[in-house]
């Protein structure tokens, strides 16, 4: 099924634009037959009636009232006897519908909780294109409107956009699925002295005049999961640190971007000799301000990226290597539904492991892989069982659920195994052959199944024995034939860490270790430390002033765990100048779970930072600390 969707679906997803590779389609050609999609719980399209193709955008942006307004011109395609197309939105202000003969019906259905509401537009006979006028509401979950004072600059106002999983909805009506792919364009007008990127083709990258300011024009000819759709307005230059392969941010952190990131095209270089042409054109990154609740957001051909990844000496650039991994993995190949997600993470974090072998060397490859794997021991510990599975049950619950390192960290583990196995030559040729064949389409677990079996398995039933590829997908935990990566540096850094725990002796060594030998090194310690033994560790390693996010938030987590009071200035001050949910989350959980003492310093912390927050990390946040809404 999925083998042949690949042509199907590109065709059926041109719309207005040009085919997958940039080839306008013969107009005698007879239209391709629509082909089945999955139908996605967390969506309320029924595509297999009526689909978007193509959305096209003119929208302004208007940060006094926090709102974009405009239109949205979809293209569409009908299966015969369709008279009604249903779109996914949430909170937005529908004020009109129209088609190219008039004005159209249109109606709001019953709101769901994570969901929104379903916008059911009925069509005239041969419809194949409806235009939208709407707006978007200020506090729309996709989009977060800084003042001034929330950038590195202080003198102008930011927005920037965060669609995954569900929230497209809520800045573009469209059918929000992953497995709904769609060509888009794009007119955005923001105010005179802000420029408008979009992670798309960037036709007007000075923009043009506009009456409200100045409008900047996008094309994305690709087909996208509408996740993907993505923008962001504000005071932002440019700099290119290769032919195809740039960073966008404010002018005051422009050189440490820069700098941070000069191996960018070695890395797309090297992404492409493992899995095949990168196809996105060009590759630059965006480095927002702190808010952002991601360390990075794969959009096509502009990477969304937290500031929390300049530490100065490039140790937390593996971030890079996982986005641009998934111009492969996810972008290119989609996860069907969310209860495939880890199609999606868990060949992105497997392939970005392979990046960063081959720019930075097996060691720091090796040391990756376990660090992510006692990552994943801890997830199997706080998870229910049935959440343990890679294929999981999201049936009624918000996708984000899903978003745990079994996506991430299992799913490349599984993937890992199947290489040992199978022999990395002989796994490599498979999963550059797999990306090839199911390239801009949807899949889903059993279509990834189908084809591990007809391209790589081929009948080899002893083989597949070995793989436990059911086991892996299906059931919870970790099946039996995988095993642990082991560093040989970390086993240096493990007896520092238990020296460290018998005498109080600080490790001389630490001023010359890598982000992630220090990473193991504070993993490694005992749970239970007396204050002395923090204080040593805190004055001795600076960790309380420590500029790399990663070293940071592991000292605070072990300072909120043993109730450390002089580390709770160095809390406070992290917790309100970033608000990345990796980081975030932990922290507050943790200040929760200690009660007495933990509880009023979480509450007080979080009524200032909660306004800084954008709503991906408020919504997780809010449940920890007992707070409804604001």
């Amino acid at each position: 099924m999925y083998r042949t969707l690949a042509a199907v679906l590109a065709a059926a997803s041109l719309g207005a634009c040009s085919s997958v590779m940039g080839e306008a389609p013969s107009p005698a050609a007879p239209e391709a037959p629509m082909v089945q999609l999955v139908q996605d719980v967390h969506s309320f399209a029924r595509p297999n009636e009526a689909r978007v193709t193509h959305v096209d955008l003119d929208l302004t942006a208007d940060f006094q009232r926090r709102v974009l307004s405009g239109t949205a011109t979809l293209d569409i395609r009908t299966a015969p006897g369709a008279d009604e197309i249903v779109l996914d939105v949430r909170g937005l202000n529908i004020r009109a519908v129209r088609s190219e003969t008039g004005p159209l019906q249109w109606r709001l259905g019953e709101a769901v909780d994570h969901l929104g509401q379903p916008l059911i537009i009925g069509l005239t006979p041969g419809a194949s294109q409806i235009e939208i006028d709407y707006e978007t509401s200020p506090d729309a979950a996709a989009l977060q409107w800084l003042s001034p004072s929330q950038t590195a600059g202080g003198d102008q106002p930011y927005l920037f956009s965060q669609g995954q999983a569900i929230l497209t909805r809520t800045w573009v009506p469209t059918q929000d699925s992953p497995g709904i792919r769609q060509t888009y364009s794009a007119r955005i007008v923001a105010p005179e002295g802000l420029r408008a990127v979009m992670s798309a083709e960037m036709l007007t990258p000075e923009g043009e005049p506009a009456s409200d300011g100045r409008a900047y024009r996008f094309r994305m000819d690709r087909p996208v999961p509408p996740y993907l759709i993505a923008l962001a307005v504000g005071d932002i230059e440019f700099a290119g640190v290769g032919p195809r392969t740039g960073v966008y941010t404010e002018a005051e952190m422009l050189e440490a971007s820069s700098e941070e990131f000069v191996d960018l095209e070695r890395m797309v270089v090297e992404a492409e000799g493992l899995y095949g042409d990168y196809r996105w054109g060009r590759y630059d990154l965006l480095i927002l301000p702190p808010s952002f609740p991601f360390g990075g957001m794969e959009n096509p051909r502009l990477t969304f990226a937290t500031p929390t990844i300049i530490a100065g000496d490039r140790s937390l650039v593996s971030l890079v290597a996982h986005e641009l991994a998934h111009s492969w993995s996810g972008n290119l190949v989609t996860n069907a539904t969310w209860a495939d997600f880890w199609l999606n993470e868990g060949f992105t974090t497997y392939f970005e492991n392979r990046i960063m072998e081959a720019v930075y060397g097996e060691e720091r490859a090796l040391m990756l892989q376990a660090l992510g794997w006692r990552d994943l021991q801890a997830t199997l510990a706080d998870l229910p069982a049935e959440d343990t599975r890679l294929h999981i049950n999201l049936d009624g619950r918000d996708p984000d659920e899903g978003l745990t390192d079994i996506a991430y960290e299992k799913g490349a583990l599984f993937l890992r195994t199947i290489e040992r196995i199978a022999g990395r030559e002989r796994f490599d040729a498979w999963l550059r052959s797999y990306f090839d064949r199911n390239a801009f389409q949807p899949m889903t677990t059993e279509g990834f199944l189908a084809d591990i079996r007809a391209n790589l398995i081929r009948g080899d039933a002893a083989l597949e024995q070995r793989l436990m590829l059911e086991e892996w997908i299906y059931q919870p935990g970790i099946p039996s034939n995988a095993i642990e990566p082991v560093s040989p540096a970390f086993a240096i850094v493990g007896q520092a860490a238990d020296a460290f725990a018998a005498s109080g002796v600080i490790p001389a060594a630490w001023g010359d270790w890598t982000t992630q030998e220090r990473q193991h090194f504070l993993g490694a310690l005992p749970d239970e430390m007396t204050a002395a033994q923090l204080a040593a560790l805190d004055d001795g390693l600076g960790l309380s002033r420590a500029g790399n996010s990663e070293v940071l938030f592991a000292w605070l987590m072990i300072a909120i765990e043993n109730r450390y009071e002089p580390a709770l200035p160095s809390l406070e001050r992290f917790l309100l100048g970033m608000g990345r949910r990796k980081f975030v989350l932990p922290l507050f959980t943790a200040l929760m779970e200690e009660g007495d003492w933990g509880q009023p310093i979480a509450r007080r912390i979080y009524a200032q930072a909660r306004p800084l927050y954008h709503s991906v990390t408020t919504g997780s946040v809010d449940r920890v600390v007992g707070v409804n809404g604001g």
